[in-house]
């Protein structure tokens, strides 16, 4: 695989770029904040031109005050909700989603939608301003701040699609989305997409029709119908979102997704589940024998403590792990495993 190749920066800048954060008072244990500095260097360097360095500019400023706005809530659970911005807010599609975000306000989730009106202000008049992030872009027509987050330090403006994108999915614990366009449709496929390639964590999506509605049955009916018989998609992805017209049911496919599965990441080559319960010898053997397909030759599902690597991670260092080697394809398969261990 092609890396990005590392252009080696003299060692007199070097030494400039350490004294200058050592002046700043800036303690770089992982040395990031000089690595930062020197690629600002090898962008000069390049012979940037001003218009491009406007827009590595303002996608770090974007992205470093999003950051800033979602980092006093890292520690509540947030759902984000994609809809159109042009859904009246008396249609059954604005009304559901109105009473999911309430549904899920009190399971003690936060709102976060792309700040607009219609189904996006419905909900967050559902979860109210208190409990609402938006994440809102800037158009030349149609999309502007509705009444409810409008004013509010949890509303954030973006310039960039991709910036914008880029927090909705790494600041959400659930997707849901409601009946929309080719926003709704493109957020909708991003997030499949990224949670498919194992490049977005494994997180709950559902999509949510009106009470007796068909919008989401005819697009699943679209992918059995063409993307799946193709071969396009493997019988295991439809495991990565659910479709229904029950907000019940909606809000149970969320909520249950972290009945006992907490959270997971990788150290080294290895998968690490961290749970809320331990599994049970019995049913770990069950999950080695039933999951085998997807973990790497030779490898196994053990049970143990936290690694070394996850220190930076202290307020979930008791929970217990399973630790694997994941062969990283079926992601649809990992789905089910973490379905698995919420029965535990």
């Amino acid at each position: 695989m092609n890396q990005i190749k590392s252009v080696p920066v003299p060692a007199d800048v070097e030494s400039k770029f350490k004294a200058f954060l050592k002046d700043l008072g800036i303690e770089d244990k992982t040395g990031f904040h000089q690595s930062l500095l020197r690629e600002q260097w090898k962008l000069n360097r390049d012979g940037t031109s001003p218009a491009e360095m406007r827009l590595f500019h303002r996608v770090v400023r974007e992205m470093r005050y999003a950051n800033k706005v979602f980092m006093p809530y890292r520690n509540i659970k947030k759902l984000c909700i994609f809809g159109s911005a042009r859904t009246p807010t008396h249609k059954p599609e604005a009304v559901s989603s109105h009473d999911f975000a309430k549904l899920m306000t009190n399971a003690n989730f936060m709102t976060i939608t792309g700040g607009g009106d219609g189904i996006m202000g419905a909900a967050q008049a559902g979860a109210g301003k208190e409990h609402s992030f938006g994440l809102n872009i800037t158009l030349p027509f149609e999309q502007h701040a509705n009444e409810v987050i409008d004013g509010d330090p949890k509303l954030i403006n973006f310039h960039y699609f991709f910036t914008r994108k880029l927090f909705f999915l790494r600041e959400s614990h659930a997707v849901a989305l409601f009946p929309g366009g080719f926003g709704t449709m493109d957020e909708g496929f991003e997030a499949l997409t990224l949670i498919q390639t194992g490049k977005a964590r494994v997180i709950p999506l559902v999509m949510v029709d009106a009470p007796g509605g068909n919008f989401w049955k005819t697009f699943d009916h679209y992918i059995r119908e063409h993307i799946y018989a193709d071969g396009l998609i493997s019988k295991e992805d439809f495991h990565l979102y659910k479709i229904t017209d029950n907000l019940e049911e909606a809000r149970k496919e969320i909520v249950n997704f972290y009945y006992n599965f907490h959270s997971y990441r990788y150290v080294k080559d290895h998968l690490v589940i961290r749970t809320q319960r331990e599994v049970p010898a019995g049913a770990l053997k069950r999950l080695q024998e039933d999951f085998e397909d997807i973990l790497l030759p030779g490898s196994s599902i053990q049970q143990r403590k936290a690694f070394p690597e996850e220190s930076n991670e202290p307020e979930i260092a008791h929970l217990p792990r399973l630790v694997m080697n994941f062969n990283r394809r079926a992601t649809g398969r990992l789905r089910q495993l973490i379905d698995r261990l919420n029965d535990f």
